[in-house]
């Protein structure tokens, strides 16, 4: 296996997906569990999508991980092995129904804990804000007068 000394010349030497719903480069994301406050951010992840394999690296109050799984352009599933360094092992199941959500899912440690992920590539507003669909103007109600 080829080494190179930096993630961009390894990317240039991969055919990179061209689908806009598995862009390589930098990503956000979260996971839930239960026991824990809120969401749990993966801070500095990166995700690489080519030719049908994903790769990946980031960190989390757990610690740091890499991810490697692979991703189907037909269906928008992707099944991701999340493995902590020097630690256990993670499944993500997701999809990217381009719905605008991007990758979400769940995780599960078998015969452990099992929970909810969310990611979306950097620079993207985050998909799991409320927005206002519509707005429209209605008269106020008049109130009916006592006779």
């Amino acid at each position: 296996m080829a080494r190179y000394r930096d993630e961009s010349a390894r990317d240039s030497a991969l055919r990179l997906e061209t689908d806009e719903r598995f862009p390589s480069g930098p990503w956000k994301g979260f996971w839930l569990q239960r026991g824990l406050p809120g969401r749990q951010w993966m801070r500095q992840l990166r995700l690489t999508f080519a030719e049908g394999v994903v790769e990946g690296s980031g960190s989390d109050c757990v610690g740091d991980f890499v991810f490697s799984g692979v991703y189907e352009r037909d269906t928008g599933r992707v099944l991701l092995l999340k493995h902590y360094l020097g630690a256990h092992l993670v499944e993500y199941d997701g999809r990217n129904d381009n719905d605008g959500l991007w990758l979400w899912g769940m995780w599960h440690i078998p015969g452990f804990d099992r929970g909810g992920f969310h990611m979306w590539p950097a620079g993207v507003e985050d998909p799991t804000r409320r927005r206002l669909e519509a707005e429209e103007e209605l008269p106020a109600a008049q109130p009916a007068l006592a006779r």
